[in-house]
């Protein structure tokens, strides 16, 4: 039975990620220190509590625990906060994604699999975007993703590594069953800003420009539910495990939906009214973002099963509501 090293995985995506290999009876060790991550978040697999970036820390893990893949959703992911502290998104991001893989390496794991963004592209030249759309990020967090890109196809060049790198959209609902959900502080998402102001926890929601070059004047972007990634990652690990070479996906689901839909559908969903106000434009904000990930579909045979935006709304919205102490 392989062992899966789960870094991160106190984390949004990394807990779904957590509970769909226990689901499947995978073994799991979990690699966290919880700086954004959550404890009860956790359902299962066997803790170690440290840093990706603590070398000694994963000698013990690697020499220990008989780790056959890595999964790393370990990154910072805030943008703006990229911009104004650079230094901590490449520390985090870059250099102690290096620490684990060099651990990797002394230990025989060639195994990866890496969460990447759709920032590495930047400002898209056409739309939906392919992988082998130009790499061109405009802000820290995406470099910072891009250059692990970078040296993961080095490392595989030098080390025989494999990998997969996950160029994810925006990630978006929660565990069907509410056992899980999304959890960021701050909040930066759209659709769990627009669900807290529908609950009453957010006085307003703002939309920041309305003229657009899009059908309603709103940003249009590509929403992939949380369990659809994760089921995308279960197949790419399957490959590496299988031996497969690995290669570079995007995950998204092909089409977009724009602020102002994500508002009606939450307004639908939830049968709630709550304020909108309208900003101004923020820079870099590029009017469409739509994923083409035709070759997640035809190689990995992923199959997203929740696209429907109704769908990823009406599972956070569950989370929203869900009793909290």
């Amino acid at each position: 039975m392989a062992r899966v090293l789960v870094v991160g995985g106190g984390g949004y995506i990394g807990s779904h990620m957590l509970d769909m290999l226990l689901s499947r009876g995978l073994e799991v060790t979990v690699l966290d220190n919880f700086s954004t991550g959550y404890r009860d978040a956790l359902h299962g697999g066997d803790l170690v509590e440290g840093s990706l970036g603590d070398a000694a820390l994963l000698d013990q893990v690697f020499s220990t625990q008989n780790i056959d893949a890595v999964m790393h959703f370990a990154a910072f992911i805030e943008v703006g906060e990229s911009v104004r502290e650079p230094g901590k998104y490449y520390l985090n991001n870059l250099s102690r994604t290096q620490v684990l893989l060099e651990a990797m390496r002394r230990h025989q794991v060639q195994s990866f699999i890496f969460s990447s963004t759709a920032a590495v592209y930047g400002m898209p030249h056409q739309v939906p975007i392919a992988e082998d759309h130009p790499l061109d990020p405009i802000n820290p967090y995406g470099r910072s993703k891009l250059a692990v890109e970078w040296m993961l196809q080095d490392y595989a060049t030098a080390h025989g590594l494999r990998y997969a790198t996950l160029r994810y959209f925006n990630a978006a609902g929660a565990d069907p069953a509410t056992r899980l959900g999304e959890r960021h502080e701050p909040e930066s998402h759209l659709i769990p800003l627009v669900l807290q102001a529908a609950s009453g926890r957010r006085d307003a929601i703002t939309v920041f420009g309305r003229d657009y070059d899009t059908p309603d004047g709103t940003c249009i972007r590509d929403y992939v539910h949380v369990v659809d990634l994760c089921a995308a990652h279960e197949l790419a690990l399957e490959q590496l495990l299988n031996g497969g070479s690995g290669g570079v996906y995007n995950l998204g689901n092909g089409q977009g939906f724009s602020v102002q839909q994500v508002i009606d559908t939450v307004r639908q969903v939830t049968g709630r009214d709550f304020t909108v106000l309208d900003g101004q434009r923020r820079p870099g904000d590029p009017a469409r973002l739509v994923a083409d990930s035709q070759r997640a579909i035809e190689e990995l045979g992923w199959r997203p099963a929740f696209a429907d935006l109704s769908t990823m709304v009406e599972h956070a919205w569950r989370w929203e509501c869900r009793p909290r102490a």
